[in-house]
């Protein structure tokens, strides 16, 4: 409460409160029209060709009203008269047209996507996690305090999902138990995926799997084509290393696949093994994985025949990947090593979120000029100018992704990394919704977290035809990258949505 709020005859009344209304009233009504002056700008300057073309088709249509049958008949004669001329001009404007549909882009279609859920015998609760915690006799009383401290303001909740290995008492991992979890993951969603499509293994042209933290011989993608009999000229790539951020690298290795491989189809699967990974020491900084990574898993069919256009769910418009492992701190603020012990992990920096926000900025100053529309970029060229040519001091101008954008697939990496871009885009609560509600049921699932959130937004019936989605992810490197994609029409859930047992009671409150 403000001090002019408490000095207000507000607890004797209702009186003081109208009196505060009155005072904020100028206030808001400057705030809409300000909101009004610059929807108007947006829209005079997005529709500034059509405004301009309407009155000079209008002119050209006058004009050729006007124009006299005699003027017409010398035309067609001077145009019979110089048909070699007309021809030459005819050959190249094909020739023109040809050159471009050969050698253009070829769209790269989402025809359906699935996420795997594990069954509820492998959830953990919150004292289950503790107490299980306390059992090892590998954790001292400060590191219980610690997980226990960042499991509450986690923004995790009760049901997400740890492996098998995990709920013994010792912890049993090992490779077998490792890869055990990979198959349950990597085949439960591939199951769901070609179910729902009725794609066959066999029609599969590319592969791409994507696993940071296990990488075992033969390789996961080795895996999958075992299981499914995949066909012996299979591309398949099998990507180890590389972060939270690994599934939209998956989407863009696919997607240079199918720009060669004509009537392709490319199956990315996205997945991270807790197994082998949980750490059992007492850095602190090493603990916070064991507090947010959770069992999870997606698997997306893509397609770059013309045909799957109609049962197509999403069109990928655009992949943008910022890089920023030259910088020696944003190398290692994500870092798998070894404790003074001996003991295994990923250290999280504190300069985490510092470094996210950089690689943030790269990442949309390129993505930027691709997506806004021209009256923000417009702004922000202004601002740029005004403080680099005229020393002018004016705060850089923050673009309003909002217009676009109409979902927003935030990777689920903790409360603060969505904290911080809400703040940073000037995004609203609806905006994260998606991602706020999927590390609650889900967890931090790593690289297929952002799948997890777009089985979000169509649970809820929110995606309309011709609505954008940005899914952005951070991870290990330290890499940003984002991927854009066009919803086709008005998509409905699928069949073995993640979400289709519990969405009706979400979203829910988070206390912060």
């Amino acid at each position: 409460m403000s001090a002019a709020e408490s000095d207000s005859p507000a607890a004797a009344g209702g009186g003081g409160v109208r009196i505060q209304q009155s005072r904020r009233l100028p206030d808001f009504l400057q705030s809409v029209k300000l909101k009004y002056v610059k929807l108007g700008y947006h829209y005079l300057v997005s529709h500034l060709l059509t405004l301009c073309l309407v009155p000079l088709m209008a002119v050209i249509v006058i004009e050729a009203s006007q124009l006299d049958p005699d003027d017409i008949h010398h035309l067609w004669l001077h145009l019979q008269y110089n048909l070699v001329s007309v021809i030459v001009c005819s050959v190249f404007i094909v020739f023109g047209v040809t050159f471009y549909i050969m050698t253009r882009p070829r769209s790269v279609y989402l025809v359906d996507y699935a996420c795997y859920k594990a069954p509820d015998k492998l959830q953990v609760k919150f004292n289950q996690f503790m107490e299980h915690s306390a059992l090892t006799g590998d954790f001292d009383e400060s590191s219980l305090e610690f997980q226990r401290k960042i499991l509450e303001r986690s923004g995790l909740g009760e049901e997400t999902y740890v492996p098998e290995a995990m709920h013994f008492i010792p912890p049993r991992p090992s490779m077998a138990a490792a890869r055990e979890e990979a198959e349950q993951v990597m085949f439960g969603a591939l199951d769901i995926l070609f179910a729902n499509t009725n794609v066959k293994p066999k029609d599969i042209g590319i592969l791409v799997v994507n696993c940071s933290l296990f990488n075992p011989t033969p390789s996961l993608s080795a895996m999958i084509v075992n299981k499914y009999k995949l066909r012996g000229n299979i591309k398949s790539f099998n990507l180890g290393g590389m972060g939270c951020s690994a599934g939209v690298i998956a989407v863009d290795l696919a997607k240079d696949m199918l720009q060669i491989h004509r009537n392709s189809y490319a199956v990315v699967v996205s997945t991270e093994n807790i197994t082998q990974n949980w750490y059992f020491g007492n850095k602190k900084s090493m603990l916070i994985p064991n507090c947010l990574f959770r069992v999870g898993g997606a698997a997306v069919l893509l397609s770059n025949k013309s045909k799957d256009r109609k049962r197509a769910k999403y069109k990928l418009l655009h992949v943008v990947r910022t890089h920023k492992g030259a910088d020696d701190k944003a190398f290692r603020c994500v870092y798998q090593e070894q404790d003074d012990a001996g003991k295994t992990g990923v250290s999280l920096s504190k300069d985490l979120m510092a470094i996210a926000g950089l690689a943030l900025k790269t990442n949309i100053t390129t993505l930027g000029p691709l997506v806004l529309p021209i009256s923000e970029q417009l702004l922000f060229f202004a601002t740029l100018v005004a403080k680099k040519l005229f020393n002018a001091k004016v705060k850089p101008y923050i673009p309003d992704f909002k217009l676009a954008f109409d979902h927003f697939c935030i990777h689920a990496g903790g409360r603060a990394v969505i904290d911080e871009l809400e703040k940073n885009l000037q995004l609203l609560p609806e905006h994260v919704e998606a991602s706020r509600m999927t590390l609650h049921r889900f967890g931090n699932t790593s690289s297929s977290s952002i799948w997890y959130e777009l089985a979000y937004t169509e649970a809820k019936g929110r995606m309309r035809k011709g609505n954008r989605v940005w899914q952005i992810a951070f991870g290990s490197g330290f890499k940003c990258n984002s991927a854009v994609w066009e919803s086709l029409k008005n998509v409905k859930p699928s069949t073995s949505n993640p979400w289709e047992d519990c969405i009706h009671r979400y979203p829910v409150e988070i206390l912060l």
